[in-house]
């Protein structure tokens, strides 16, 4: 069963969460030749200030 998990800075809307869902499942039951139920997806949204790029948080102190 494939597992994938996706994180995301910041949230998504619920439509872009089920476009992506839709999208991977997709790529990976063709390319992997596995049923779409076997594939799991998680998709966790990280807040901006858990987050550092360069050194620099992406929601830095103010």
């Amino acid at each position: 069963m494939p597992y994938v998990n996706i994180r995301v800075a910041g949230t998504l809307t619920k439509e872009q969460k089920a476009k992506i869902a839709a999208g991977v499942t997709d790529v990976i039951s063709k390319e992997a030749n596995k049923p779409p139920e076997a594939i799991l997806i998680f998709i966790d949204e990280v807040a901006k200030e858990n987050i550092a790029k360069k050194g620099i948080l992406l929601d830095p102190p103010e």
